[in-house]
């Protein structure tokens, strides 16, 4: 890998961190990243609301499609900042400032990645490589969107790699997950003559069961299932036995469950109520022995599970994909969130020499 581009995939980390780009207000960024493409030469690029798409078509019009994709989006900067957050600072060995390390510094690798294949006049694989919005957030407008309208019929991908800090190593599973509103349901009545049926007391009852209930199935990537119970709210003044008594569980599945499966288990043992707020928020994750893993093992790379979200649980369903990318997960929306520079030099390499291993067999 030539130092012209890590030099450009510097400054290129460095104008994304200066140009602000809060999940759905990602507009700027976006352009930036369409300019950036279509000025190196990519003849096809798309914008998609604020996700950029650009494609490398194989000679095959069969072939199949490899993706990389990274978010562009990031959360909004706490307290604690000890430099403006959208002002790059390179101090010593690191670049300082938001979304440098989530998911800056994948995404610019991912790109680099895309454009130094695009110099290849003829690979096995079509490449697509996708700078999502609303990652931050799960929203409907980022990959959710693409996996829809855009990843369909001949555009599916075969295979997908997506970039957020993973210190170069390959999360190869990740949860899913499921969020509850479950409503206990009791009888108002005086608490002195102790009348009704108190709600909360079902709920408690409901609690102590998600606490103490372990799922069956143990994933060897993921774990076991995890339950929370993290918010409650009951009652309206202290002498009425109150009615109704509502909590939230955050359920984090693991690969052996759909997170259907885990609403259907959950239901069938509490007295409460259970919602679902959505679905889609799947677990992904991709065979241990799929040749891609295998070729980064060769490489090095170790392979894990992820308790961690990201656009893979919003991918077309079945597609296998796997999660890597420079930097560590540990800085992810944290004042000073930073990168180093070796890191990011290690990343535009690895990946490069990840994909072109797999795709062409030779380092």
């Amino acid at each position: 890998m030539s130092r012209r581009t890590i030099d450009h995939a510097r400054g290129l980390l460095k104008r994304l961190i200066a140009t602000p780009s809060f999940s759905r207000e990602e507009s700027e960024t976006a352009a930036l990243l369409f300019d950036e493409l279509v000025s190196a030469g990519c003849a096809n690029v798309e914008r998609f609301g604020n996700n950029v798409v650009a494609w490398h078509v194989a000679q095959d019009s069969s072939a199949p499609i490899l993706l990389l994709n990274s978010h562009h989006d990031t959360v909004r900067p706490g307290d604690g900042w000890q430099t403006d957050p959208f002002v790059p600072v390179v101090d010593e060995d690191r670049i300082i400032g938001l979304g440098s390390n989530d998911a800056g510094g994948a995404l610019v690798t991912m790109l680099e990645t895309f454009l130094k294949l695009c110099e290849l006049p003829s690979l096995p694989w079509t490449i697509c490589f996708a700078a999502t919005a609303e990652e931050e957030i799960s929203g409907t407008g980022g990959m959710a969107y693409l996996a829809e309208h855009v990843f369909v019929n001949e555009r599916r991908p075969a295979l997908a790699l997506v970039g957020e800090p993973t210190s170069m190593n390959m999360a190869i599973a990740e949860r899913g997950l499921v969020v509850l509103d479950c409503l206990a349901k009791g009888r108002t009545g005086h608490a002195a003559r102790n009348e009704g049926v108190n709600a909360i007391n079902i709920a408690i009852d409901d609690i102590q069961w998600i606490r103490s209930y372990d799922f069956e199935k143990i994933g060897p990537l993921l774990g076991p299932v995890g339950m929370t119970v993290t918010q409650i709210s009951a009652g309206t003044q202290h002498n009425v036995v109150p009615d109704k008594c509502s909590f939230v569980v955050d359920v984090r599945v693991n690969e052996c469950y759909t997170n259907a499966d885990v609403v259907d288990i959950v239901r069938s043992h509490l007295q409460s109520d259970v919602t679902p707020r959505s679905l889609r928020l799947r677990s992904s994750h991709i065979d241990p022995d799929h040749s891609i893993v295998r070729v980064g093992e060769q490489l090095g790379r170790t392979a894990y599970g992820s308790p961690t979200m990201s656009d893979q649980a919003l991918l077309p369903e079945g597609i296998p994909s796997m999660k890597i990318g420079p930097g560590d997960s540990a800085r992810s929306h944290t004042p000073n969130e930073y990168l180093r520079l070796q890191e990011l030099e290690n990343g535009v390499k690895g990946i490069y020499e990840l994909v072109t291993t797999f795709l062409l067999g030779k380092q």
